[in-house]
């Protein structure tokens, strides 16, 4: 085996041996970690396989590392993953060593994985030929942006179409999202049709593609709807502009619910926006499952161009796109609420390996 090889596979080589023999007189069968995980057995030998490896995400890896932490994981009728307040000091020492091992493995092998697929990590072009903005060639793609409510439209100069100097795109209200979308869009998918929509101008076709929805729950009705139906999903968008506070985010439920607000400082009659709240989110499109839905949104227009932004900047795009692939791996959905910094009228990028920009994270992990 070349080194490249032994490289690539070691992190399933790995998770073959913690099972195999990390306790010398016990061995762990696949069928017991999967009443542990609660994951299928093929999909833990497909982590184990050196030949069609996949790998598995970073919360696995800590179901992994908890459960080889302490032989008391096989201790009952059941096997389970203990949490990290039943563990003593010595298991807490040999967890966090199994899951830093783990980890870095893993990330070699994400590496590997790159290169693999075209161009090394962190080279030129990574998150525009591997990113989550890349979708496979010829798929089309529909970004559905909020738009301006009429009554504000007729306001806008040449924003009605009865003037001779009628600009249609005045209408949406996340032009600046809209634009920085838009090319890395194009430049990320060059073989595939990419549409732009307003709400008002939907046709049936639009919603079964990969969908981009830009803008938040007041502004873009699609968005509220698509929210309103998803399950599981802890993060809500309250529009609450005549509230003490204001809008928010509000993630979790009952005595566990937290309010994530935006910063704003009054002078008058005018708000001053210092710090937004946005959210990404990621996961199978509703209307059609073999394309994705993805959501930008924000408390303000501003919180939804740093969202888009986090993996459009190209400082930022391909340290993010690693940071999902590592934290969330192959999970079927999965979102982001973060900080959005504005300094003076500029949006600074969210750098998602930061933990001061992520408020929240989540993901649903069914068959990652």
């Amino acid at each position: 085996m070349s080194g490249d090889d032994s490289a690539r596979t070691a992190l399933a080589r790995r998770l073959r041996e913690l099972r195999d023999s990390h306790w010398p007189d016990l061995r762990v069968t696949q069928a017991q970690l999967r009443e542990a995980f609660g994951v299928s057995v093929p999909l833990i030998s497909s982590w184990e396989s050196t030949t069609t490896a996949k790998i598995p995400p970073l919360h696995r890896l800590e179901k992994y590392a908890a459960f080889f932490a302490t032989r008391r994981s096989l201790a009952g009728d059941v096997p389970r993953v203990p949490s990290p307040s039943e563990l003593t000091s010595d298991e807490l020492d040999q967890h966090k060593k199994l899951l830093a091992e783990l980890t870095r493995l893993r990330q070699t092998a994400l590496r590997h994985q790159v290169t693999a697929e075209g161009g090394g990590p962190g080279g030129p072009g990574d998150a525009l030929t591997t990113g989550p903005w890349h979708f496979p060639e010829g798929e089309p793609i529909t970004i559905i942006c909020s738009q301006i409510p009429e009554k504000e439209r007729a306001r806008i100069p040449f924003a009605v179409p009865s003037q001779g100097d009628y600009i249609e795109l005045y209408k949406y209200s996340d032009l600046d999202s809209l634009f920085e979308l838009w090319g890395h869009l194009r430049a990320a998918n060059p073989h595939s049709q990419v549409t732009l929509r307003a709400t008002e101008d939907l046709r049936s076709d639009d919603l079964t593609t990969h969908v981009a929805l830009l803008g938040g729950v007041d502004y873009n009705e699609v968005t509220a709807s698509t929210l309103a139906r998803m399950s599981g999903l802890p993060v809500r968008q309250v529009p609450d502009w005549d509230g003490e506070r204001g809008p928010y985010f509000e993630v979790g439920d009952g005595d566990d619910t937290l309010r994530h607000h935006p910063t704003t400082v009054r002078s008058g009659d005018s708000v001053r926006l210092l710090e937004d709240v946005a959210f990404f989110y990621r996961g199978v499109n509703p209307d059609n499952r073999e394309r994705t839905l993805t959501i930008c949104n924000g408390m303000y227009a501003r919180g939804v161009y740093g969202a888009v932004r986090a993996l459009t900047d190209a400082r930022f795009r391909d340290r993010n796109a690693t940071y999902l692939r590592e934290r969330f791996g192959d999970a079927e959905s999965y979102s982001i609420l973060m900080r959005v910094r504005i300094e003076g009228r500029v949006v600074v990028t969210p750098d998602w390996t930061q933990e001061s920009f992520r408020l929240h994270e989540w993901s649903d992990a069914r068959g990652a």
